[in-house]
């Protein structure tokens, strides 16, 4: 707005100069730039009657524009909005070159622990957030990137790469939005997963029928999760361990049967020594029929569809990944 006001204010100036006063090009200029800049140099030529009244109208108007341009630009320079919306530039950028990342929409209390883990396990991933405080709050750190616009629109999920996308959470605290957002983003991309919110019982039917891959009810999980702390208090210990909610060193992991090296494949756990060569163990297999084989014999062989479940330590598990993984 700034740049158009100031534009049409030299634009008029300019042709006013030369309609009233005959100057040519490079002489309007001149006299319009010190005009409307309020410097007060010497004029090109001595104006008649009508240009004063010209000039003098010409000024009394540009007032307002002059100091609203000057704070405009001073705000971009002083208070880094200049930084910002170069940010953004690189932000919508890198986006652009996104591919198989994640997308979260909402950054409340769950877009937030959704963000932390995803940024701690080094996944490619951008927040879409409608709020400018949120966003400005949060991309001070540069850690996230932030689309800023409303998720249930199209150019929103657009501008976030919905059609490369691998997985969209999207965690708006209205169940409505989620729900639409899960019906347009399962029609734009049918091969994404979904992993929604809901806070209502009847919206998870409709979440699954809009196409969500799963459906995570925060409240009813937190409900469950206390109560078993008194039911099953050092299970539940375990299990914030494992999610790294707890004091420990134990992490959880899964590999493929194409993640492994070609050379590994087609051997059995007990070939394999994993645990020998690397500290860590296969826990669990879930076959490519969908169903689960928990603590795995030694015959086990990883096939392809199986994706295998794998517990141990940070090192462990990071030594697996060197030994036996491309």
């Amino acid at each position: 707005m700034a740049l158009l006001l100031f534009a049409g204010s030299m634009i008029i100036g300019m042709t006013g100069f030369m309609v009233v006063e005959g100057f040519n090009v490079n002489e309007a200029f001149y006299m319009t730039a010190i005009t409307f800049s309020t410097v007060g140099f010497q004029e090109v030529h001595p104006l008649s009657a009508g240009g004063r009244i010209f000039t003098g109208i010409y000024i009394i108007l540009n007032l307002g524009i002059f100091a609203y341009v000057i704070s405009v630009f001073s705000t971009f320079l002083v208070e880094g909005e200049l930084k910002k919306a170069f940010r953004n530039f690189i932000i919508g950028r890198d986006v652009k070159k996104m591919k198989d990342h994640v997308i979260i929409c909402g950054f409340g209390r769950n877009g937030i622990k959704a963000a932390e883990v995803l940024f701690r396990e080094g996944k490619d991933f951008v927040v879409i957030e409608r709020e400018q405080d949120v966003v400005n709050s949060q991309a001070a750190n540069e850690k996230y990137q932030f689309v800023r616009g409303d998720a249930t629109q199209d150019e929103t999920l657009s501008d976030a790469g919905i059609d490369r996308a691998h997985t969209i959470i999207t965690a708006l605290p209205k169940d409505a939005d989620n729900v639409f957002i899960t019906l347009t983003a399962s029609q734009i991309n049918p091969g994404i997963k979904i992993i929604a919110r809901a806070s209502e019982a009847p919206s998870e039917k409709k979440l699954y029928r809009a196409g969500a891959t799963h459906v995570v009810m925060p409240d009813t999980l937190g409900g469950a999760h206390m109560a078993q702390l008194i039911t099953k208090p050092y299970v539940i210990e375990f299990l914030d361990v494992l999610n790294g909610l707890g004091d420990g060193d134990l992490h959880l992991d899964e590999f493929s049967c194409n993640d492994l090296k070609s050379e590994i494949r087609g051997m059995s756990l007990k070939e394999m020594d994993i645990r020998g060569k690397t500290g860590a163990s296969v826990i669990a297999v879930k076959k490519a029929d969908k169903t689960f084989v928990f603590n795995p014999g030694p015959s086990m062989v990883i096939n392809d569809g199986d994706i295998a479940i794998l517990l141990g330590k940070l090192e462990d598990i990071s030594a697996f990944k060197k030994m036996f993984l491309d």
